[in-house]
């Protein structure tokens, strides 16, 4: 072979070789998302958090020109949908839609979960947040916290309070502890029929989510009498904050936030962030907040994991104080 052949095929193979490499780093820069993204909701098709999984699906898939698929995992409080995450690949495929359930409550109120609900995620953003309202029947005496607190002083333990989900419970039990009452608990399966029975008489309060309990407020048949975030929620603007009502320091809300696997890279994560926060300002996701009485709030990383902190202290304290045992 002469020497000129000889460096023509050199000269091939590397410029194949480069070729090649080239090619392998622009497919591992491939811009993100490069194919279908799937939010996982803990809860049923229906639900709050899956409503707004759908909502904000919309606008990503809008911006990305790729499919977001909603894959409902409901069950076990929640833990079902992480443990399923937090095993997933850590490539922004698949996304956490959740609550202050999985990433605050469960860890107090159950004795072993199958995840770790910090160190097997990585925080993107928190999307919305929302408040309960305290309310009586339409009938009862009580047209204030302070009377209603009143009647509970003066008769210890004869009280009682209706409650059908977790944060429901919770914003009770504060109630009691930092008002300094003795209330029942009256368990349900869900907050529509806690209603139910406050509407017949045979419970006196319960603090309920506001799609349910706003629309027996405007139809009369109960009596809002605080809401029980730091500021008055958009569909009750003459109903005073709880704490306003005269009970120091309290709030207690709720709220949705995205997370993903640990180890997902920080661009896939900050890119994330930039498609959500601007998915919560969509006219999907604004319908959804004005029907369920809530409102979009976004994060940094790093704020969503300082705020599931505090959050995860807080119900440990009540939940504590309340005497609830671990299952």
């Amino acid at each position: 072979m002469n020497p000129s052949t000889h460096r023509r095929r050199a000269l091939a193979t590397a410029a194949a070789a480069l070729a090649l490499a080239l090619a392998g780093t622009a497919g591992a820069q491939a811009p993100y998302p490069a194919k279908a993204i799937t939010f996982v909701v803990p809860f049923a098709a229906g639900s709050a958090t899956d409503q707004l999984a759908r909502a904000l699906g919309q606008s990503v898939s809008t911006d990305t020109k790729q499919p977001v698929v909603v894959d409902n995992k409901a069950g076990a409080s929640g833990m079902i949908a992480a443990q399923a995450v937090a095993k997933a690949a850590p490539d922004g495929y698949t996304v956490l839609i959740t609550t202050n359930t999985t990433h605050a409550a469960n860890e107090h109120l159950y004795k072993k979960l199958p995840y770790d609900p910090v160190k097997d995620f990585a925080p993107v953003t928190g999307l919305g947040k929302g408040g309960q309202v305290l309310v009586v029947n339409a009938s009862a005496p009580y047209k204030s916290v302070a009377e209603l607190l009143a009647a509970a002083k003066k008769n210890p333990g004869k009280l009682s309070f209706g409650s059908g989900s977790s944060s429901s419970r919770m914003a009770g039990e504060m109630l009691k502890q930092l008002a300094g009452v003795d209330i029942l608990h009256v368990p349900y399966k869900s907050n529509p029929l806690a209603i139910t029975d406050l509407l017949g008489g045979q419970i006196d309060m319960m603090i309920t989510d506001t799609s349910t309990g706003v629309p027996q407020i405007k139809a009369g048949k109960l009596r809002a009498l605080g809401y029980s975030t730091q500021k008055r929620g958009a569909q009750l603007p003459d109903v005073p904050t709880i704490a306003e009502a005269g009970v120091k320091g309290y709030d207690m809300g709720y709220w949705f936030a995205a997370y993903v696997p640990a180890g997902t890279p920080a661009p896939v994560v900050a890119r994330l962030n930039e498609l959500l926060a601007h998915a919560t300002r969509s006219e999907a996701a604004r319908s959804f907040f004005d029907t369920a009485g809530s409102e979009a709030w976004t994060t940094t990383p790093e704020e969503l994991a300082r705020f599931q902190a505090a959050e995860t202290q807080k119900w440990g304290r009540v939940i504590k104080a309340a005497g609830i045992e671990p299952e």
